[in-house]
């Protein structure tokens, strides 16, 4: 990791933990009219620091964090990496899974959305290739280089299983993450809200 990725680990990480916490019921944003499959992206935007850098970043930034919709003995859950939400104490910060009423719950989020594959059966095979990285406990990736893939960000691990199923969500584009001694490139939310292998079934309001 070099240094500008260092720094912006470092300040990623101290504000994380404040970023999508809040003190409120365990409500959530998603319509009981909405059924959710296999291979679903899903999205939601929180109100903290690091949300606010994402979408300060993110040219055209609804949304601050994704997962991918997968079956789980006949549950709906949602395979995501992310940071600062351990399960336990001394929790490292990795691809987890966890229920789609917790991903879109009002403790994390202020709004939500999410697309389907135009290609449904790509969406299986790539809710199992996340399913795989899930298992692997593959670690956060807090470098956001998506030319290596032993680690994971979110965005990154949406796109990998995607193009492990033969489906380019993004192609070549990034935006930047410019502040004061960092400056790299990353695949934002609004780049797979706005894919065209994708087409959204849902948003609510922020």
């Amino acid at each position: 990791m070099n240094t500008s990725a260092a720094t912006f680990a470092i300040l990623f990480a101290a504000i994380v933990p404040t970023g999508c916490h809040k003190s409120v019921t365990d409500a959530t944003l998603l319509p009981d009219t909405l059924q959710l499959e296999v291979g679903d992206v899903v999205f939601r935007r929180c109100t903290g620091l690091a949300s606010r850098m994402v979408i300060w970043s993110d040219a055209d930034g609804m949304f601050s964090h994704t997962g991918i919709v997968v079956d789980s003995a006949g549950k709906k859950m949602v395979i995501h990496a992310v940071p600062g939400e351990p399960d336990f104490p001394g929790d490292p910060d990795r691809v987890k899974m966890e229920p789609v009423e917790r991903f879109f719950s009002t403790a994390h989020a202020i709004s939500a959305g999410a697309c389907r594959p135009v290609n449904a059966e790509a969406g299986q095979q790539a809710a199992r290739v996340a399913w795989e990285k899930y298992k692997e406990g593959i670690l956060f990736d807090h470098a956001f280089d998506d030319n290596d893939t032993s680690q994971l960000y979110c965005t990154e691990l949406i796109t990998h299983a995607y193009h492990r199923a033969g489906v380019e969500l993004v192609g070549n584009e990034r935006d930047t993450i410019d502040l004061p001694g960092m400056h790299f490139r990353c695949i934002m939310p609004s780049h797979l809200f706005h894919s065209t292998q994708l087409y959204p079934i849902f948003m609510s309001n922020s």
